[in-house]
């Protein structure tokens, strides 16, 4: 057996900027701090196309998992999931599939009490505190289990968690284990940030991260090292591309594509 990385529970710090509440200030909502203000205004700054790239990654996120539920996936676990939105993974799911079940899966106690207060009366819908650092412990847990048929596909949604969790924590290792976990038919979808076009604003971000968050590791990468977080599945076309290019709805938003340096992918887990 595989050791996990320990676990340390989360308490509330408004004093102490947070990722899910900064995507929230970035994307316009209201449930965030001074402190994420201040550090989403500093990132901002460098690079202020992030506005749009957190648009177009929730447009990415509507259309994979709109993909998945054609795909006859019916039910769906989102690993690092935000603040609740008015596009969420089980609504989407649920325009496909109307009796789509969804966890939704965070560390963040904001995130944890937002989602539970508003999905609460769903009775296909549960919350589950975890992460992806602790996949065998998060597939046992009995709140996902009470909603997930761990024996039938599963749809895995990852939007941008990966990307700040340094090299040295190992995150390929697993991803890779939760693969293992998952039965033959279930996919993988990965929202990345990337600096292949933008490699001038590596050092800068970096910067702000490690000074506004204690870290010292650096989490960036390209578009070759997320890549790996696909070993082992099929990656189904267009494969792993800028998200404007992923099967697009409208022609004309695939112009420029490196302008939203994100990359995302959508793969299946293959038979042996």
């Amino acid at each position: 057996m595989t050791a996990e990385v320990p676990r340390a529970r989360a308490t509330l710090d408004t004093t102490a900027p947070n990722q899910a509440r900064i995507a929230n200030y970035v994307l316009g909502g209201k449930d965030n701090f001074a402190a994420d203000r201040e550090a989403a205004e500093e990132i901002l700054a460098i690079a202020p196309e992030i506005r749009v790239m957190a648009r177009e990654g929730q447009d990415f996120h509507a259309r994979a998992v709109r993909y998945m539920a054609e795909q006859g996936i019916t039910q769906f676990v989102n690993i690092g999931a935000g603040i609740p939105s008015e596009s969420n993974t089980h609504q989407i799911a649920r325009s496909v599939t109307p009796d789509a079940r969804v966890v939704y899966v965070s560390e963040d106690p904001v995130v944890l009490s937002h989602s539970r207060a508003l999905l609460a009366t769903d009775s296909n819908i549960g919350v589950v505190e975890g992460e992806i650092m602790r996949p065998a412990e998060l597939m046992a847990d009995p709140g996902l289990r009470r909603f997930i048929d761990v024996s039938s596909p599963v749809g895995i949604v990852i939007m941008s968690s990966l990307q700040f969790i340094p090299h040295e924590d190992d995150p390929y290792k697993r991803v890779a284990e939760l693969r293992d976990l998952l039965p033959v038919g279930s996919h993988l979808m990965i929202v990345h940030a990337v600096f292949d076009s933008r490699p001038e604003a590596v050092g800068p971000i970096v910067d702000v991260y490690r000074r506004v968050f204690g870290r010292v590791e650096d989490a960036s990468r390209n578009r070759a090292q997320v890549l790996g977080f696909f070993d082992g599945m099929e990656l189904v076309e267009p494969g792993l591309v800028y998200i404007r290019l992923w099967r697009p709805e409208n022609p004309l938003k695939v112009r420029n594509p490196e302008k939203a340096w994100l990359v995302g992918g959508v793969a299946r887990k293959p038979a042996p």
